[in-house]
C-alpha cells in the first residue's frame, strides 16, 4: 500500500470510530431500589448510569400503582421529584421528603448524556 492509502484508510477508521463514540447512549446499570425488588420504605431512589449524565435534562417521575387496602383506579403521582447528580457524574439521586407508605411503585426516568439524546426507561418496585 502507499502511503497515500495508508492515509486514506487511517482517515475512515478515525472516521468510523468517532461515529461509535458519538453514538453511544446513557444505560440504566444499577438502581436502588433495584427492578421488582421489595423493601422497607426508602427515602431515596438512586439510578446509576453507564455514562455521565446532563443533570438538567435528566431526572425521574414517582408513581403509585398500587397500595395495600386502597382501590386506586389510576396512578398516583409522588409530586415533584428532585435530583441530583453524584459526584461521579452517571449517578442520579432522588432524595425523597419522607419514606414512602406501603405500597407498589413505578420509576420513570429519563437521561441526557453528552451525545444529547434522550433515553427513557421505567421499572416498578414494592414497599412492605
Amino acid at each position: 500500500m502507499s502511503l497515500r492509502s495508508n492515509s486514506i484508510a487511517a482517515a475512515f477508521a478515525v472516521s468510523a470510530l468517532a461515529g461509535v463514540a458519538v453514538q453511544a447512549h446513557p444505560k440504566l446499570v444499577t438502581s436502588t431500589p433495584a427492578a421488582n425488588a421489595v423493601v422497607d420504605p426508602k427515602t431515596a431512589i438512586t439510578l446509576q448510569f453507564s455514562e455521565p449524565l446532563e443533570a438538567q435534562f435528566s431526572g425521574i417521575d414517582l408513581k403509585m400503582t398500587d397500595m395495600p387496602g386502597m382501590k386506586m383506579t389510576a396512578p398516583m403521582s409522588m409530586g415533584k421529584i428532585s435530583t441530583v447528580l453524584g459526584p461521579d457524574g452517571k449517578t442520579l439521586v432522588a432524595q425523597l421528603p419522607k419514606p414512602l407508605p406501603l405500597g407498589t411503585y413505578t420509576v420513570a426516568w429519563h437521561a441526557v448524556s453528552a451525545d444529547t439524546h434522550r433515553i427513557e426507561g421505567s421499572y416498578s418496585f414494592r414497599v412492605k
